[in-house]
């Protein structure tokens, strides 16, 4: 193999772990003093690609100095941008479950790529080579552009720049007192809301530096905001959240993990052929996972502090009773008239609902019930859609058997996944199931072969008695019925109790002698099932699977519906999945630019309901038998 070559790779590798290592800092600095998961992290980034554009062309892309002060400012604006919604936003969720932020932040994720969409339009640009920067020079026979080498240089500046400002100033002792205690920080005297808002700032002028300089190598598009937040997750993970020595050394490991894998290229191995350029995006969060699973805090990491979940009281949970159980049985009794009374959209409207429904409930049986974070449930749901696909398209199999087998694959995948995950808990666990989950995403999106690659597998109707949408329809809302009532069931069975008890008190449940790591294990395994049956049943009403179904966006989605409707109810999930869905379609009609009106929904509904839609009328009606204690007191 050629040695030129592969120090030629390892030089690249060192360009693209500059950009990332900027990206990535931003995001542990602010996780590590606000705690807030920013999954809109990756949204500052594309902006600042695409801020870089505008002003790299206003002051002259043929100037040198016109070029470095488009990238700075825009740097600036995108830190600027941060700050604003920081202030207006964010500072409003700080003392939220984290969950919550995530919801926000992915809410913001969906504004700021319709108003990107809305100033530059939705097609990619390309940026220009940087004046004097824009040839190669002759390294060991290999010619190396010379603008990443100079990438590599800035990188170093700004870890130098972060060392001194963190170390050497009174505002970085500030930062470092907060990554420890921020109450006590706030006791003595120290304006925590000003420094939340500088560090926020700061990170995500880095998102912006990073996106910046990365405009002469890729174009700027909309698909640059969900692309690198895994890659920036998965390195602020590795290195150990709130770690920016950490953050440079995973996002060094990633980068020329990446690079060697691109050298290798093809390799045989006793005759089977092995393409590791191909594996590139498998491979990063191979690391990340092995790593979490070896060093569940990262690098340089440190044990989670108390997740905020854990202080909110929850009554105990009720079987149905009186005004519930009618609201119940009518709402079932108008969904089984939707097909006689209503029209064919409709009918498909309802028949979606129906489906995430499933897949919010079976996630609240992990998230709510048993209190375990996870970033990546879509996995199954996803998985179990691709088990019906392949079944049917790829080894012939009846609809039946192909349908039967959904659920189990899922079951199967969340038997080896939990059985790393539960060993974590918190932000971790919930990272760990991100990790996994983007590993699967990975294989799905790259094998061409066998799923379809990024094109899916189209095609795919049912036959005989279930060919008919309204007899379709009917089975999906039995199945659907069937799934939540026993889901219920075990949720009020003594092992929904010891699900609970665990959940409240590791202490007391080990006490008592609850095995808790096999009752999260089987809590993993029973949401894997049944959200392997919702992604079966999408299949039928698609006709088509894409890896989409598997995306951390997907798993995002999930929690909205669970977190929109309420963490805290049994009815939560169902009412958030119906509420998400209608939100989403009638978003879709009212503007092109739906994605912005559905996250600013989403931000209202959070920022007026922090409990969910059902917490409000919970709230309502303790505050009602309250009073009517009290005046019959």
């Amino acid at each position: 193999m050629n040695v030129e070559a592969l120090l030629l790779q390892l030089l690249n590798g060192l360009a693209s772990a500059s950009s990332l290592f900027m990206v990535s800092a931003g995001l542990s600095l602010i996780f590590g003093v606000t705690r807030v998961v920013n999954f809109a992290h990756g949204s500052f980034y594309m902006l600042g690609v695409y801020l870089a554009y505008s002003l790299t062309h206003y002051f002259g892309v043929t100037s040198g100095l016109g070029y470095i002060t488009g990238i700075v400012l825009a740097s600036l604006l995108t830190g600027v941008v941060g700050g604003l919604i920081e202030i207006i936003i964010l500072r409003r969720i700080y003392k939220a479950p984290e969950l919550f932020q995530l919801l926000v932040t992915f809410a913001l994720v969906m504004v700021i790529s319709d108003g990107v969409l809305w100033i530059w339009g939705a097609e990619d640009l390309l940026g220009q080579p940087v004046p004097y920067l824009n040839g190669s020079i002759n390294i060991l026979g290999q010619l190396f552009p010379i603008y990443q080498l100079f990438q590599i240089f800035i990188g170093w500046v700004v870890l130098f720049c972060l060392w001194f400002l963190l170390n050497k100033t009174k505002w970085g002792v500030f930062v470092r007192a907060a990554q420890q205690d921020k109450e006590m920080l706030g006791a003595l005297g120290v304006n925590q809301a000003c420094l939340f808002t500088g560090v926020f700032t700061l990170g995500t002028f880095l998102a912006g530096l990073g996106g910046a300089l990365e405009l002469p190598n890729e174009p700027a598009s909309l698909s640059l905001d969900l692309r690198l937040i895994g890659d920036a997750f998965a390195v602020v993970v590795i290195g150990g959240m709130g770690s920016i020595p950490g953050a440079l050394i995973a996002a060094l490991s990633i980068a020329e993990i990446k690079a060697l894998a691109n050298w290798l290229g093809a390799v045989d191995f006793w005759g089977v052929t092995v393409n590791f350029s191909r594996l590139t995006l498998i491979l990063e969060f191979v690391l990340m996972a092995v790593v979490l699973v070896i060093k569940p805090w990262g690098f340089f990491g440190k044990a989670q502090e108390k997740s905020r979940n854990i202080g909110i009281v929850e009554k105990p949970l009720q079987p149905l009773q009186g005004l519930t159980k009618l609201l119940y049985i009518i709402g079932a009794t108008l969904i089984c008239l939707v097909p006689v009374i209503d029209s064919d959209y409709t009918m498909l409207l309802v028949q979606d609902a129906l489906i995430a429904v499933l897949f919010a409930f079976s996630l609240f049986f992990m998230a709510g019930t048993a209190g375990m974070h996870t970033f990546g449930h879509a996995v199954y749901f996803g998985m179990g859609a691709y088990a019906v696909a392949i079944g049917i398209q790829q080894l012939g199999l009846p609809l039946s058997v192909s349908f039967i087998l959904a659920p189990i694959v899922s079951s199967l995948l969340a038997v080896v996944i939990g059985w790393f995950c539960i060993r974590l808990t918190g932000i971790y666990l919930a990272m760990l199931t991100l990790a996994f989950a983007q590993l699967i995403w990975s294989i799905m999106f790259q094998w061409d072969g066998f799923t379809g690659g990024s094109n899916g597998i189209v095609g795919i109707w049912a036959d005989g008695w279930l060919a008919d949408e309204t007899h379709y329809f009917y089975f999906t809302a039995l199945v659907v019925f069937i799934c939540i009532f026993v889901l219920r069931q075990l949720i009020f069975s003594s092992f929904g109790y010891a699900i609970r008890a665990s959940r409240d008190s590791v202490t007391r449940a080990q006490a008592i002698g609850i095995p808790i790591r096999r009752v999260q294990w089987t809590v993993f395994i029973i949401a894997g099932f049944f959200a392997g049956l919702a992604g079966a049943l999408l299949v039928f009403s698609k006709g088509s699977i894409s890896p989409e179904e598997l995306s951390v966006a997907k798993s995002v989605d999930g929690l909205v519906m669970v977190l929109l409707g309420g963490i805290q109810s049994l009815t939560g999930p169902i009412v958030g999945a119906i509420a998400y869905t209608v939100l989403h379609d009638t978003a879709i009609q009212l503007t092109s630019y739906w994605k912005a009106l559905l996250g600013a929904m989403i931000i209202i509904l959070v920022l007026i309901f922090p409990m969910g839609i059902t917490g409000v009328f919970e709230q309502f009606r303790f505050f009602k038998k309250r009073k009517q204690t009290t005046l019959h007191g």
